[in-house]
């Protein structure tokens, strides 16, 4: 991957960011070679600022990082889109966005995925997920496993409900172990997809 900076006289090609998960667009900025290669080293999202002349970090001030989840060029290699996990608003307004829209998912699970991500990130001691995170991998596989066992024992039943209520506590745990080990959805989609084109 060789974005080609060559072709602005300042050496800088926009970087437009992406949500991973609810695939909106956060923001636009731009990179020259070393922010992009730090964006790549550090998988947090680094822009040139053309108004401080010098590397910035998004979130370097407020805590507001990207993380990258994936990065692409355009046909031509002079654009670069960065779908990244964003760790609280991207705007220095305070809107989730700098194009002041609302970064949410029409899809549920993405939202779902969003509070897990953020109880992992902002534990509050009232929280059950992040009582979760602070017991540790071990504790989140056993609750899997758990869940598992249970949604085995009620699809050998009649009760519907029973059954509904075990797989969503299942698929919500799943979610729980997907954040835990630095992953989502997405991913396993990518997985699955990959192995239906084969």
């Amino acid at each position: 991957m060789k974005p080609d900076f060559s072709k602005s006289p300042d050496n800088l090609i926009p970087a437009i960011i992406q949500d991973a998960n609810t695939n909106v667009i956060l923001m636009l900025g731009y990179m020259n070679a070393e922010a992009f290669q730090k964006t790549q080293t550090e998988k947090r999202v680094t822009f040139y600022s053309r108004s401080k002349k010098r590397l910035w970090t998004k979130g370097e001030e407020s805590g507001h990082f990207l993380d990258v989840a994936s990065i692409l060029l355009d046909c031509d290699n002079d654009t670069i889109l960065i779908k990244a996990i964003p760790h609280g608003p991207i705007c220095h307004t305070g809107a989730d966005t700098c194009f002041n829209e609302k970064n949410v998912s029409t899809d549920f699970l993405s939202t779902l995925e969003q509070v897990i991500n953020d109880r992992k990130n902002n534990p509050s001691e009232k929280s059950y997920v992040a009582s979760l995170f602070q017991k540790g991998i071990n504790k989140i596989a056993q609750k899997v496993g758990e869940e598992a066992v249970e949604l085995v024992i009620e699809a050998k039943d009649n009760d519907e409900k029973l059954f509904l209520d075990e797989a969503s506590d299942l698929l919500f745990h799943y979610l729980i172990l997907l954040s835990a080990k630095g992953y989502s959805l997405n991913d396993i989609k990518k997985v699955l997809q990959d192995r239906h084109s084969k």
